[in-house]
């Protein structure tokens, strides 16, 4: 099975993962219309060669803010935040108009913001990352 990982924003992480070949396929930053014709082309891939693709996109919509903050501090937050739900309802439109299998996932604390080198020690991964691809992979890794 392929498992396709999204972290939503305006530089949107992709991942794949061959659950067969127990390896990252794809670590990358795109803009979301080239992410989305990249699932289309994996789904339909997969379809035709009798297997799966399922994505796991990252959903900000069900974050739990963990810390105290000052008001400037939420402020800040709050102005991508915006923007990154409303990916997410994109994403998930996208996915059901598709028909491709998926999941909305909670952002997990410990899961997300890995450094490129803990990375690198966690995944194998050899490529150059930033933290949307390495986020986009934590939600497929291992699958």
């Amino acid at each position: 099975m392929i498992y396709i990982g999204i972290d939503t924003g305006v530089n949107t992480g992709v991942a794949v993962w061959d659950s067969r070949k127990r390896s990252l396929l794809l670590v990358k930053t795109m803009k979301i219309h080239q992410a989305m014709a990249l699932v289309k082309q994996y789904a339909d891939n997969a379809l035709m060669n009798g297997t799966t693709a399922q994505v796991r996109v990252e959903d900000p919509r069900q974050r739990v803010w963990y810390k105290p903050m000052t008001r400037d501090e939420e402020r800040k937050i709050l102005q991508g935040v915006g923007s990154v739900k409303r990916d997410a309802t994109i994403w998930e439109d996208y996915l059901k108009d598709i028909g491709v299998k998926f999941q909305m996932v909670k952002p997990s604390p410990g899961m997300t913001k890995h450094t490129a080198e803990r990375f690198k020690a966690l995944t194998g991964w050899k490529g150059r990352t930033n933290e949307h691809d390495r986020d986009a992979a934590m939600l497929v890794f291992g699958f």
